[in-house]
């Protein structure tokens, strides 16, 4: 009975520890044949996602895929964590492209120059430009594009009739247009423009006023004229009764017809489809109707490998025979609202016709999407997350909010481990 008491202990313990050992977020495959791939669309936008991997693992290839899909705030607090401890790094995993050159300062990411040879598609002419350019540093490449995503503009088609006739002839809607049009709607009660997010509505109107992010590629540059030329322009426009006020969601005013121009992301086609009336997509507001100056504020879901000590080189080239085959079917994913970096997908007639897809057709529109590489660009978010509104609605003077803003951007870069 001593025996038989001992060994089912020792049964216990063996559970014990291989539960102890075992981690429920799936970060670390228990396959050597299956690559674990994070990626921070537990959206819509992931269905559409796993419907590829899906499709992907049907090919039979030699390594499966297995999509784990995070929180975003989560995610990269989390890949911070297994770095670091070495252990449950995934093989595979999308971050966004304004964090890639603070990870590679910071020698977290691995190159795939030593696994492009065998995958010569995966090149900068079967590329978006803005999304491919972002991954090449110090002369390697680090990161591949899944997409590009833009923020531009939804509008109400029956009421720019009403309101705005003829503002969209040529595809830009200009701020003085805007203007024009909240004269005419608010005595009808209708608003011209909503204020969105402001991270992008600000970088958009900011670079085409030729404001800079940082000039030495370190230290910020937020607190100038250019910064509080864009922030007075949106006040000014708030103050005049063109935009909504304080408090208002533009969401539902657009929904239930009441708000003409509604600035929001590509991603968000989905989310409206339901509308009871006739929209459409343009640009973000510009300044000028001149193309060439046009600015339309842009990201892009990059593919990386973080550094890991157990990711065989056989396994970082199945990494790259899934990143070939994306580039090669990536309708699912222009379905999510996306557009899809490769540009094969212009061939595709299903994709022509989705309205996303003016930003990619039109090459001098292409060419208007920016993405701000600066590597402290989540420093510079979190603060304009943090102020914007409150600059827009007057409750923080314009000077004060560009100098608080300045001031915390110095002190964040000033702690940063990746500031060489």
């Amino acid at each position: 009975m001593r025996k038989l008491g001992l060994l089912f202990m020792a049964m216990i313990l063996v559970a014990v520890l291989s539960a102890c050992g075992s981690d429920s977020s799936g970060s670390s495959s228990g396959s050597s044949k299956e690559i674990v791939f994070w990626n921070p669309f537990t959206g819509p936008d992931g269905e559409n996602m796993k419907k590829m991997v899906d499709e992907y693992n049907k090919s039979d290839p030699e390594y499966k895929i297995k999509n784990i899909s995070l929180k975003e705030g989560d995610m990269y607090t989390k890949i911070q964590t297994v770095v670091n401890s070495g252990e449950n790094i995934p093989d595979l995993m999308i971050v966004h492209a304004e964090r890639i050159k603070q990870y590679v300062d910071n020698e977290m990411l691995t190159s795939y120059d030593d696994y492009l040879s065998d995958y010569p598609e995966i090149k900068e002419e079967n590329y978006m430009p803005e999304a491919w350019k972002i991954g090449d540093l110090d002369g390697s490449r680090y990161s591949i594009p899944l997409d590009i995503h833009s923020f531009v503009m939804y509008y109400n088609k029956d009421l720019v009739e009403k309101y705005a006739p003829g503002a969209l002839d040529d595809n830009i809607v200009t701020f003085d247009e805007l203007e024009a049009a909240g004269e005419k709607s608010q005595q009808d009660k209708i608003t011209s423009l909503g204020v969105t997010w402001v991270k992008p509505n600000f970088l958009s109107l900011y670079a085409q006023n030729v404001g800079k992010l940082t000039e030495n590629g370190i230290d910020p540059t937020i607190d100038n004229d250019q910064a509080k030329a864009t922030f007075q322009k949106w006040i000014d426009l708030y103050e005049s009764q063109v935009t909504n006020k304080d408090g208002e969601d533009p969401a539902q005013l657009f929904l239930q017809e009441k708000l003409i121009f509604y600035p929001e992301g590509i991603w968000m086609n989905n989310s409206l489809k339901d509308a009871k009336f006739e929209y459409g997509l343009t640009n973000a507001p510009q300044l000028t109707d001149d193309k060439s100056k046009m600015v339309n504020w842009s990201s892009s879901h990059q593919f990386v490998m973080f550094n890991s000590k157990d990711r065989s080189d056989e396994k970082a080239k199945g990494v790259v025979a899934f990143i070939d085959w994306i580039r090669d079917n990536s309708l699912e994913w222009a379905k999510a609202g996306q557009n899809p970096a490769s540009l094969k997908i212009l061939d595709d007639p299903e994709y022509q016709k989705m309205a996303q897809s003016f930003l990619l057709k039109d090459l001098e529109v292409q060419a208007s999407l920016k993405i701000f590489d600066y590597k402290y660009n989540g420093y510079v978010s979190e603060e304009l997350d943090a102020k914007g509104l409150d600059i827009i609605f007057g409750k923080i003077p314009v000077d004060k909010g560009l100098a608080d803003i300045q001031k915390t951007l110095e002190d964040k870069i000033a702690k940063d481990a990746s500031n060489k």
